[in-house]
Order: structure tokens, then sequence, then C-alpha cells
């Protein structure tokens, strides 16, 4: 609706000065009625002057469309063009148009999987098919669209196919300029909802209207981008074996044959001898990455009933040849996303029918259901070669150790199977679902078994690690007995890497690495010494007690390190590195009689701040502290609470630094006044993060489908009630939450917090104030209902 309207006034030679009042007359009418509209005036050899210099310019040449005048004039303009230009140099051109996507693909992101796709510019947006179409004007002087087909460029299923996926993304860019008012390419997440509700989109099987509509633009966009693909492949594939006259690959299939670098059955009637065929060409393209051509893709499809009968289904030699394809490192043209673009994957797996093109709408998750499944597949080889497991080799190294990887290969790809449904409880729906598959496909009982596990428990490290204290001897006591088996562990480990990578940068980066890392090798240790962890942790402390004395200090400041070490907690002397006491105890000195004093560490990496906190505790401190930070823009990752006997706060916070690093030292200060003041009561820190808030709070509105959550669990710690909040972000939350907490007069011993773009899920171990837990059904109820009342 708000495209770009560029007119060209032209001239057959130079441009006489009459033509600045004929510009007016068109133009400035359509100006007054709000059209934006680009005019030039040229004549024809300025047109091919600019054109050979600037791209822009001769795309909106080869896109120009006689509109009124004289018709030879706009002819003369066009054979001019290509004999002077796009004959001359198609090569070049071709060249030139094929890098400039590539470039725009790497600035606006792949627009099949991204939370805000870029409809035009993106991958898979219209760009793509502009470059397809300039590209066949270049070659064949193609005069409109369907010149695709007729041309064969495109086959007549595939043309279909395409016109209705642009159809729908035409449709979408139209309603959303509709609804704003301008021109916009990006779909924000602010718009998603109430676009929905425009398109009149209906919501399927408990899953939001929301949720179709970007299903479906997805799907659009993903049939875009693979066309795009195949077209410039098979572009590539010509200008090669032009040069070289013979073919690049040879298969020795029978049944098959390579055409152009690419892929393909040598009849149908190949395929009706020997069905297999429809799987082994997939085996094909993985092992000389090269995609199916149009043809060959055409026919997957039409023989897709034979690949649903159950006889297929269940066939070892199709279950095998699609384990070489699931087990094989993955290329540019990967078969597994061949077949899931093919129908392939559906029909031989008929539960993945629910999960294509399936969106979460929480802004947390960047892929629909089945691209993540297939994406962790893929992340999970590239944990075994070492590409993406991190600074380390650990996830390589764990990744040797599997005895048998079918099973490890079989739990990632189904490991979300039980979200086709929108309801809770997808890991254990999932699990069902998966056995059902795997006995179809003949694995053995144990083998399903442990497949079953994982898709069961495929969250358990993740949340484990995220949510609950991991430096609590209790956590990785009752992962082991949870897990049982050191084989599964390391499976499970390596699958919970790969399912938070395919999620998003908000699952998984450097700290939640860090936290799955330790989470796993402490529960590790615990399964194969099998030393029980109180003995251990005794052991640890003692250790450590020494280290901190065995100093060249004077004697007088020994003594009074040991009295001061005395008051420290066991808890905090465990988990607390030996090297970092000695920097506790100067904190302690420095304190004396001020409310509080810190220090502020930058990490290796620069990308964290550790916060270590000394201060007199008092009721409701962590809540000032979370006050004050979120006042200066500072977003808390985690917090470590520890209260020595001689009633001395020592906190850990790992925090983002602050938004502006050119003046962090000043916005630190800026801090440190705020928590003196707030620490004194002077500082009015619900009024002042109430004035922050008023901007934020429209993302609920956004994501209001989705419910607020508090959890308060008396189960899995011995000595702690354990609070968990799921809600949706605003500045001030922490604070709120954590002044809740304080109003019902529990104590916080340790904190874990989680952002999840939009949603937190923060998590507390608390006791009463004469250090219970708080376990009586009106406490828990009166606590529920407290932070409950905060969150509104």
């Amino acid at each position: 609706m708000h495209s770009d309207i560029d007119l060209l006034f032209l001239f057959e030679n130079k441009v006489p000065a009459e033509a600045e009042a004929l510009v007016r007359e068109i133009v400035y009418p359509l100006w007054d009625m709000g059209i934006e509209v680009g005019h030039a005036t040229r004549s024809i050899k300025e047109c091919i002057q600019l054109a050979r210099h600037d791209l822009e310019v001769l795309t909106s040449l080869l896109d120009g469309r006689f509109v009124c005048g004289m018709s030879p004039l706009y002819h003369q303009l066009m054979e001019s063009l290509r004999e002077k230009l796009l004959s001359a140099k198609p090569a070049e051109i071709i060249s030139q148009l094929v890098t400039i996507n590539n470039e725009r693909h790497a600035r606006f992101g792949d627009g099949a999987y991204l939370l805000e796709p870029n409809l035009k510019e993106g991958q898979g947006g219209l760009r793509d098919y502009h470059t397809m179409l300039w590209i066949a004007r270049i070659q064949s002087d193609i005069k409109q669209s369907r010149d695709l087909e007729y041309y064969g460029f495109l086959s007549h299923d595939e043309y279909r196919s395409l016109s209705q996926a642009l159809d729908f993304v035409w449709s979408v860019r139209n309603q959303l300029h509709l609804l704003v008012g301008r021109k916009l390419d990006q779909l924000h997440l602010e718009h998603q909802t109430r676009l929905a509700e425009a398109m009149q989109m209906k919501g399927v099987n408990g899953h939001l209207p929301v949720e179709q509509l970007l299903g479906e633009l997805h799907g659009c966009m993903e049939f875009i981008k693979q066309s795009y693909s195949v077209f410039i492949y098979e572009l590539d594939q010509r200008k090669r074996l032009k040069r070289k006259n013979k073919a690049l690959k040879e298969t020795q299939v029978p049944g098959l044959k390579f055409n152009r670098g690419m892929l393909n059955f040598i009849s149908p009637e190949a395929v009706l001898n020997d069905p297999l065929l429809l799987v082994r060409i997939f085996v094909e393209s993985a092992v000389h990455r090269a995609p199916l051509n149009a043809e060959a893709r055409r026919l997957v499809r039409e023989f897709s009933d034979v690949i649903g009968q159950e006889w297929f289904r269940r066939s070892p030699d199709a279950v095998e040849a699609f384990e070489k394809v699931l087990a094989r490192p993955m290329s540019s043209f990967n078969a597994l996303n061949a077949m899931l673009d093919t129908g392939f994957l559906v029909r031989f797996i008929p539960d993945f029918e629910g999960v294509i093109n399936r969106i979460q709408f929480d802004q947390y998750h960047l892929y629909p259901v089945a691209q993540h499944l297939l994406l962790t597949v893929e992340l999970l080889k590239d944990i075994a070669t070492g590409r993406d497991s991190g600074q380390d080799a650990l996830g390589q190294h764990i990744y040797q150790e599997i005895r048998n990887k079918r099973i490890l290969l079989w739990g990632a790809l189904l490991h979300d199977i039980g979200k086709a449904e929108p309801t809770g409880g997808h890991s254990k729906r999932g699990a069902l679902t998966a056995a059902r598959i795997c006995v179809e496909k003949g694995l053995s009982e144990a083998e399903i078994e442990s497949i079953v596990f994982l898709v069961r428990e495929h969250l358990l490290l993740f949340e484990t690690a995220t949510r609950r204290d991991i430096n609590d001897e209790e956590t990785s006591l009752r992962v082991a007995r949870q897990v049982v088996k050191p084989e599964r562990l390391k499976m499970l480990y390596l699958l919970s890497m790969a399912d938070a990578m395919a999620t998003g940068p908000k699952a998984w980066n450097d700290w939640t690495a860090s936290l799955m890392r330790s989470l796993f090798l402490k529960t590790l240790n615990v399964m194969e010494s099998g030393e029980l962890v109180s003995r251990r942790a005794t052991r640890i402390i003692e250790e450590k007690k020494e280290l901190a004395l065995a100093s060249p200090s004077p004697a007088e400041e020994v003594r009074a390190n040991a009295e001061l070490i005395d008051y420290m907690s066991p808890r905090y002397l465990l988990y607390t590195p030996a090297q970092d006491i000695p920097q506790h105890v100067a904190l302690y000195r420095q304190l004396q009689d001020r409310r509080f004093v810190w220090r502020i560490d930058q990490s290796a990496d620069g990308r964290t701040r550790t916060i270590t906190l000394c201060a007199k505790d008092r009721p409701g401190l962590l809540s000032r502290v979370a006050g004050v930070l979120t006042l200066n823009s500072i977003d808390i990752l985690d917090v470590r609470i520890y209260t020595w006997r001689n009633n001395i706060a020592l906190d850990i916070f790992e925090v983002m630094p602050p938004p502006d690093l050119i003046f962090e030292e000043e916005r630190w200060q800026r801090a440190a006044r705020h928590l003196e003041a707030a620490l004194k009561d002077e500082l009015d820190l619900s009024a002042e993060l109430a004035q922050r808030q008023n901007g934020f709070r429209s993302i609920k509105t956004l994501t209001k489908h989705r419910p607020q959550k508090v959890l308060v669990d008396n189960e899995t710690s011995s000595f702690f009630t354990i609070i968990e909040v799921v809600a949706w972000d605003f500045p001030g939350l922490l604070y709120r939450i954590t002044d809740a907490i304080f109003r019902c007069r529990l104590d916080i011993w340790v904190a874990k917090i989680a952002t999840r773009v939009d949603q937190v899920v923060d998590v507390f171990y608390v006791r009463t104030f004469d250090g219970e837990k708080a376990d009586n059904p009106e406490e828990v109820d009166n606590i529920r209902k407290t932070i409950e009342g905060v969150l509104q």
C-alpha cells in the first residue's frame, strides 16, 4: 500500500526545458493526494549511462512498465538497454545481483525464522523473488512473472506454489502498511497480534491467531527462500557445466542421476520399480552435498502416498537410509531440510505434521518447532566436530564418549514433538509420541527407553541450572537420582546444549553455558565417584580455611582473620573460591561504620560485571540493591547471598554492564549514592521505579494470553522453601518481588535470575525470620497472593 512509486519521464534525446512544467502537472497532484512519488527526467542515453554504473537504476529499468505517452520510445529504451548493457556483460551483472542479495541476507537475517522478519529485504522476502525475476529477464528477456514457468526456470507446481507464497507475503505487507499508516517492512512484535486480527486469522486447536499468522508467514518465506536457493544453485551449475562441458558428480545408485550438478530420478518408472529411491536420493544428497532438482522434488511430493504407507515407514532399509541422513554432517543444502521442504519427513514421521510452521509466540523461541528440531540435530553434529561447543572441547569430548549415537540423534529429532498440542506438559506428551515412533522404526527396547528418557527430561538440566541453586549439594544429588546412568547424563547434557542453542541467544549464552557445565560436572562427579557430597564438602571447607590463613601477614592479623573465618557460614566457605576470600575479608575491614562497601570487577571477556557487596545485614537488603540497580539500568543475571554469623551480608551479583560504557564509572558512582540513600530510607524506590515502569508495560498487552505463575515449593530442598516466579518483565519487577518476599517476613538466601527477552523466571531460596521453612499452608497461600499482587 505504501510501496515506493518512481516515475521516469523519458525523452529520446536532450530533455527540453518544458519538461519541468510537465513534471509539476503530474507529480504535484499526486503529492497533494498523499501519495509518495519519486521522479526523474532523463533521455535514453542518460538512462543507459546511469544503469551502467548504478545497479539500483538498472533494476528499476528492468522492472519498468509503460504507463502513457509514446510506447515506441519505451521499447527503444528497453532494446537499447539489452543491446548495450544486458547482452554485453550478463554474467557480471548477475554476479553483482547475487552478491548484493547475499549482503542483504547478512544484514537483515533469515526472514523464515526471525521473530521480527523483514518482509522485503530479509532472506525469504520479496527481494529474493525480485532477484530471480531480474536474472531471468537478463538471461531470457522474460516479460512477466509467469514466464518463469514458460521459460523453464520453474516447474508448473513450483510456480504455482511460489505465487501462493508471494500472495500471502504481499497481503501481510499491505495489511501492515494499512495498520501503521506508512511504509514498513519489518514485522515488529508490537504489530503482530493486531495484524492477525486485521487479517481475520483464526486460532486452531488451541493455538493463537497470531501463532497461525506467523506459522503461515514463516512457511511462505521458507518456500521463497528455498526457491531462490535452488534457482541460484542451478544458475551456478549451468555456468560450471558450460566451462567444463561434463557432469561434475556421479552417483552409483541405480535409478538416480545428476543433472546440472543436482540429483534427480532417472524416471518416474524407476521410483515405481524401487520406491526406496525416495529416501536414497536424500542419502546421496547428503553424501555429495548436492540438492535435489525441481523435478526430483516434484516427484517426491507426488509419491508422498507411497512414503506414508506403513510398510515404507517400517522398512528397515528406509529407516537405515533415514538414519544415514540424520547422522550426516550438514551442508548449505542439507538433506534433512530437504526432507522437510518436500514433505518427505511429514509422511515418514506423520507426527511432524503438528509441528510444521508451529510458532510459539513468546519472544523467546526464534524458530518454528519443526525447524527448531532440525536445527537441534544440526547443532548437535556441530558440537561433535567442535565447531559450536563453546570455548573448550568439553562437548566434543563427551560426544566421542557416547557409545550409541543413534539414541542421541533420535532424541534430538523428537525432543519437542509434543508441542503439536498447545497445552502444557509437552515433554511428557512428547515422550509417549517418541515411544510410538521408535517402535514403528524398529529400534530396540533399550534404545526406546533411553530416547523416551531424553525427550521426557530434555529440560531437566537447563531448568535446574537456571532455576535452582547448583551450589546446593541437594541439587546435583537430585539430578543424579533422576538420571541414574552417566551415559544418559552425557547424552542429556549434549541435547540440552543443542536445544538451548537452537532456541536462540536468550536461552544459550556464556552465562547459561557456565551454569549448565557446572551442574553437569557436579552431577557426573557424584555419579562416577559415589562420594557423598557432604563428606567432600567438609574436606573442601577445611582446606579453604587453611589456605585463607596461610599468608605472610603479622600474627595479630592472622588471629583476627581466624576469628572472622569462624563467623563465615559453611555454605560461603564451600562455594567461594579460595582466592576470593582474602578480597572479601579486605572489604569487611573497609566496612567499619559504613552502611555498605562494594567492589566492581569486570569479567575476562568484558561482557559482565561482578558486584561484591559487604553490608550490615538487614531485612529487605536485597530488594533495595535490586531496586537501585534497576534504577540505573543494570540487569542482574545471578545473585549469591551469604550471611555471616556476625550479622554481615556478603552478596555477590553477576550483572550486565551499564548501557553507556563510556560513562560506566559515573554510573557506578551514581548507583552507590542511590544505594546509600535507599539504606538511609531517603530514597523512595517504589516511586522512582513506578515512573520508569509506565513506558514498558505495553509488553503485557502484547502477551496477555500468557499466564503469570507463582510456585511455592517445599519438596525439593530439605532446608529452604523455594519460590519460583514466572512473570512478564518490566523495570522494577525484581525489586517488587523481593520487597513482597520481605513483607512476608522471609529471608532470601539464594536468588536465581533468568530473563527470556520479555519474561522472567526468578527463583528464590527462602527461610522465615526464625530460620525455618515456610511450609504452613496459610503461609504458603499468603506468599503466593502477596507476590501475585505485585505482578499486576
